[in-house]
């Protein structure tokens, strides 16, 4: 991913309008400098769940406590760095049918695990998947520990490490055998280089250097905290022929590159095809050094000194084609110290630490750890070309590094409550854009209109095969929740455009989907479908109340969108002849959201809600009605607040909150604000099951990894509610006794 690359992709956003309200920079009354290095990560041991990071959203380099990758394994993932495993024997993609379910008296074909079909049904949920790049880390050459063997941690006296969130830098330092070493690590803020300077006696000895080695991919569902596997001396001579590997090096004094090629074969032919990995590592460093490899008893592992020198500096570009050289540390440093800084001063802030309440410095905390990090896991960039993908968490991977586009809404939205549109650019609309042909192919393999937007999905928008996968459909009207928000920040017609052709497709196939109830007279939302908690039998799911919601919210936008680009928001005679009539016939003969004994339920018809466990366990999508989204637009079915406030309390005292997770504490915090109780918000908030290190990153717990990146997001996204508010309640919400300062915030929706 170049440079070029950003700007464009961010200019779609920027061009517009620079005289956009939202956009017009005004003087910081925050010592914004100060209260961001006030919570600077300081470590004296490796974590052996995060590391610290530094990173640009398209590249992240995880560190342990020698600044590097010495004694853990952390990862180097990229957007672009996947992985195909070999096809299984006489099967290609083409050869996968998925099933048929009935749907409302037809059959329509669904992406989902075919069992006559297995092999090629397991190859398509584990390919493609996200690699490791690279480890990097210390190379002892002759040293010794103080056991008189190899050196350990153990052996790092005075061992400490600061992650400079200002700066966006690492810097570790430790004393081995009496002699200190200091390293820093940093990422260029645009470009996939990371650069590194290790500074000690040891260096000039010569026994003191910088490995370079690769990790095998795996098929594991979630690699965490490491990404890969490392046989042994003994074993991965044989691996590495299973995956056909080899390198190609070129190196001299002061520059080398190594190119690895994964090799994967053609299930029908035994061929290698054009599914081999390919790419590159490009190096640079300061003085004349020494590269070597790959080691004797090593598979692949390179190591560069620099003899007669106490200091190297070393920098590596990434890149699938190996078209660009890297620039200087010096240069990738100063152009790291000179980015993070804008980011922090530009777009919104919140000040909190004038309050005494411990929990105001611990959300302060938080919110400036989600800040730095999701810039480093989400912000990343995914240019027309499709030379990238989306993978929002560089830390690990989840399900095979694949992304999930229901997650998008928690990535990514924030940033544009925090006025960095910029980095939403990075992304928006051209995500959508990219995996438009795929999803209305998607939705005329069904029989719907429009495009049908995938679940779990690779980088070229194919959806890996599941029931949830396939059965899910919130995802569905995200895009008109990012446009609304971009025309706010830049109401003109060349946003109008940039995205007029995503909620046309988007909104066609959710008024297809909606299958009208000749008995009842309204439009039903299924069956089969699974609904956000992601349980009960699809089959007898019906009606689901967020997704009504959300649904009615959608074409609202959609409506809403062709009146203002046929008659300037005006919705005169013109502007309506140009909405297509199944929009407002669906939208206003929508089931209405279902009730029982005053409050929502999951779907309508499900049995014993709030008495059986089963119903109140999971993600409480029903907060999302009023904490998501704001009420519909259209009038026609009013949200009931009396309804709304009376299934908040339910959920408080009902729901199975010790087993919830990431973003649902979030989302009950936005219903809170919604319903004026800022109290209960903050307490959702800052619930012990909403837990997140030392470092900021959020707790998985049992059913994910940690870290679990949509939860950084969503607590942005309901921290922009307290600084900003919404419509009808705008400006902040914090407690008075706070003393809360803000800045920069728009008014949400």
């Amino acid at each position: 991913m170049h440079l070029t690359s950003v700007v464009v992709a961010a200019s779609l956003f920027l061009i517009v309008d620079t005289t956009s309200a939202s956009s017009a920079a005004k003087p910081s009354t925050i010592n914004r400098q100060k209260i961001v290095q006030s919570f600077n990560v300081r470590r004296t041991a490796s974590s052996k769940t995060t590391p610290l990071q530094v990173g640009n959203g398209n590249l992240a380099f995880g560190a342990d406590i020698t600044g590097l990758q010495t004694f853990l394994p952390y990862n180097i993932l990229s957007t672009w760095g996947w992985h195909n495993f070999s096809l299984p024997e006489t099967a290609t993609p083409n050869n996968f049918t998925g099933l048929d379910w009935d749907t409302h008296g037809r059959l329509v074909n669904y992406d989902q695990p075919n069992p006559a079909e297995q092999a090629i049904s397991d190859w398509l949920i584990q390919n493609p998947q996200r690699i490791n790049l690279a480890r990097m880390g210390l190379d002892f050459g002759n040293l010794t520990g103080a056991s008189g063997k190899a050196v350990t941690k153990a052996d790092l006296v005075n061992a400490t490490q600061t992650l400079d969130l200002w700066t966006g830098s690492i810097l570790s330092s430790f004393v081995l055998n009496g002699t200190a070493v200091e390293i820093e690590t940093w990422a260029h803020p645009e470009e996939d280089m990371i650069g590194i300077a290790i500074r000690s006696d040891h260096l000039a000895s010569g026994n003191l250097g910088l490995f370079i080695d690769f990790p095998y991919p795996d098929t594991s569902k979630f690699d965490a905290p490491f990404v890969g596997v490392y046989p042994n001396a003994s074993s991965s001579a044989n691996v590495s022929n299973a995956y056909g590997e080899t390198f190609q090096t070129v190196f001299d004094p002061w520059y080398g590159t190594i190119q690895r090629i994964l090799a994967s074969k053609d299930g029908t032919t035994g061929a290698s095809n054009a599914n081999d990995t390919s790419y590159y590592l490009q190096l640079q460093w300061n003085n004349y050094g020494h590269m070597a490899g790959p080691t004797p008893g090593t598979k692949g592992r390179y190591v560069l000194t620099a003899a007669n020198s106490t200091e190297l500096l070393f920098v590596s570009a990434f890149s699938s084609s190996g078209d660009f050289v890297p620039m200087s540390f010096g240069g990738l440093s100063d152009a790291s110290s000179d980015w993070w800084p804008d980011y922090w001063k530009s777009g919104a802030f919140v000040d909190i630490t004038a309050s005494n309440d411990t929990q105001a410095k611990e959300l302060q905390r938080r919110t400036v750890l989600s800040q730095y990090l999701t810039v480093v896991n989400s912000a990343s960039t995914n240019p027309p070309q499709g030379e990238s993908s989306l993978s929002w968490c560089l830390v690990n991977n989840g399900w095979y590094g694949k992304f999930h586009l229901e997650m998008a809404f928690w990535h990514l939205v924030h940033f544009a409550r925090w006025g960095h549109f910029d980095l939403l650019a990075r992304s928006l609309p051209d995500m959508y854009t990219r995996f438009l042909p795929s999803s209305i192919d998607r939705a005329k393999k069904q029989g719907y209109q429009g495009a049908r937007w995938g679940k779990m999905t690779d980088p070229t928008g194919r959806s890996a095969p599941g029931e949830i996968n396939s059965l899910l459909i919130w995802q569905q009207p995200h895009p008109m929740y990012f446009a609304e928000l971009h025309y706010r920040a830049y109401p003109n017609a060349s946003t109008l455009h940039q995205w007029d052709d995503i909620i046309t497709a988007t909104a066609d196939f959710m008024a297809s989907f909606a299958f009208f109830n000749k008995t009842t007279g309204v439009y039903d939302l299924g069956p089969p479908m699974y609904p956000v908690s992601e349980t009960g039998n699809p089959n007898a799911t019906i009606n689901p109340a967020f997704e009504l919601a959300y649904w009615r919210f959608g074409l609202d936008v959609a409506i809403r969108w062709k009146q203002r680009l046929s008659g300037n928001g005006t919705a005169n005679a013109n502007a309506t002849a140009t909405i297509p009539k199944a929009w407002i016939d669906v939208r206003d003969k929508l089931a209405p959201l279902p009730v029982v004994n005053g409050t929502f339920t999951t779907y309508e018809g499900i049995p014993n809600m709030w008495s059986d466990p089963a119903t109140v366990t999971d993600h409480p999508a029903l907060a999302g009605i009023y904490g998501w989204l704001p009420p519909s637009t259209s009038g026609r079915q009013p949200l009931n607040l009396t309804v709304v406030q009376n299934t908040a309390n339910k959920i408080r005292t009902t729901w199975d909150l010790k087993n919830s997770y990431g973003w649902d504490f979030p989302m009950l915090a936005m219903n809170s604000l919604r319903l004026g109780d800022v109290k209960q918000a903050l307490a959702y908030l800052l619930d012990p099951s909403f837990a997140f290190d030392d470092a900021g990153y959020p707790a998985g717990g049992s059913r994910v990894p940690t870290p679990y990146m949509p939860s950084s997001g969503a607590l942005l996204q309901a921290v922009a509610m307290l600084a900003g508010g919404w419509d009808g309640s705008s400006g902040s919400h914090f407690p008075a006794e706070w003393n809360a300062v803000v800045e920069g915030f728009s008014v949400g929706l």
